[in-house]
């Protein structure tokens, strides 16, 4: 189990090595000139010796390789470099935005989850009743509903039409509620049809008619054995979900204002900030991965069976 562990490890940091370099080489080969970007922002005449200083200074004339290599060991011992927009280092600036990018994935994650579980549970258990249909309907349309649509609804409905809520969120608790409704309405749909794929396929082993047969109570079934059976897939679904909620909440940030990574990067790529977008895309990689590799391992430990 160590080997397959460490070995795991390796392959995870050669993983993100390929991924930081092939996007360093995506912007390197990308159209347009950071340098003429930041100048045209603030409104300096851009003449060819005033684009060659400031692309002197910020670097960009070295070699591709040389400029990847001091980036990656710059990472290494734990500088993240400076903004192309503002001049301000890049770490504090990510910090900033995972945190309250984090804080909506969470939320967002925990009301789906609230939702999916007993519904997907209940849809299973009473299969092909009302109920499963009436479930069955309302996962299938909120899982079919892209992400900006909903936030657009709710926003019309909820900001102009009730003014529950405020329709630019600034970091408020208040303001958190719409974008974390948005996020977690389709993760709902999504959840709910496959733990009620995985409880229906439990219930139909051999080993709950056998536990029926001695008379144990279909409540102690359900709780200590088919949904702690199915326990390790689901897992793995909500683990995977993580990560790309975390990289996909970028369009409900920008709609809701919300304060996030996703709203950071965006304003990066408009601003061709090209360190503030590769320490996005390494935390991104880094979390994806772990939680990957934490899901594997959970999984493995709730279901034994299942070789690592």
């Amino acid at each position: 189990m160590k080997k397959q562990i460490a070995k795991r490890i390796a392959e995870l940091i050669i993983m993100l090595i390929v991924l930081s370099f092939l996007t360093f080489l995506l912007m390197y080969l990308a159209p347009g000139d950071p340098a003429e970007k930041r100048l045209s922002s603030q409104g300096i005449a851009v003449t060819k010796e005033v684009l060659q200083a400031e692309q002197e200074r910020m670097g960009l004339l070295r070699p591709f390789m040389v400029r990847y290599g001091e980036w990656l060991g710059g990472i290494l011992h734990g500088d993240w470099g400076v903004s192309f927009k503002d001049d301000m280092p890049v770490a504090p600036k990510l910090v900033s935005g995972l945190r309250n990018t984090m804080i909506l994935a969470l939320s967002s994650l925990m009301l789906a989850l609230i939702v999916s579980i007993p519904l997907g549970i209940a849809s299973a258990v009473k299969k092909n009743s009302v109920l499963d249909h009436i479930v069955r309907l309302l996962s299938f349309i909120g899982n079919a509903l892209p992400n900006f649509l909903i936030s657009v609804l709710l926003m019309y409905f909820l900001c102009i039409v009730l003014n529950l809520f405020p329709v630019v969120a600034n970091g408020s608790i208040q303001g958190l509620c719409l974008p974390a409704l948005s996020l977690a309405i389709p993760m709902a749909g999504r959840f709910t049809r496959q733990i009620r794929t995985e409880v229906m396929e439990q219930l139909d082993q051999e080993y709950v008619t056998g536990l029926r047969t001695r008379g144990v109570r279909e409540k102690d079934i359900l709780i200590n054995n088919v949904f702690h059976n199915a326990s390790g897939h689901i897992f793995t679904i909500i683990a995977l979900q993580i990560g790309t909620l975390m990289g996909g909440s970028v369009v409900i940030e920008t709609i809701f204002r919300w304060p996030g990574i996703g709203k950071l990067v965006m304003d990066s790529i408009n601003a061709r900030d090209y360190p503030t977008i590769m320490g996005f895309v390494l935390i991104m990689g880094t979390i994806y991965v772990v939680i990957n590799f934490i899901s594997d391992v959970l999984y493995h430990v709730l279901d034994p069976r299942v070789q690592y």
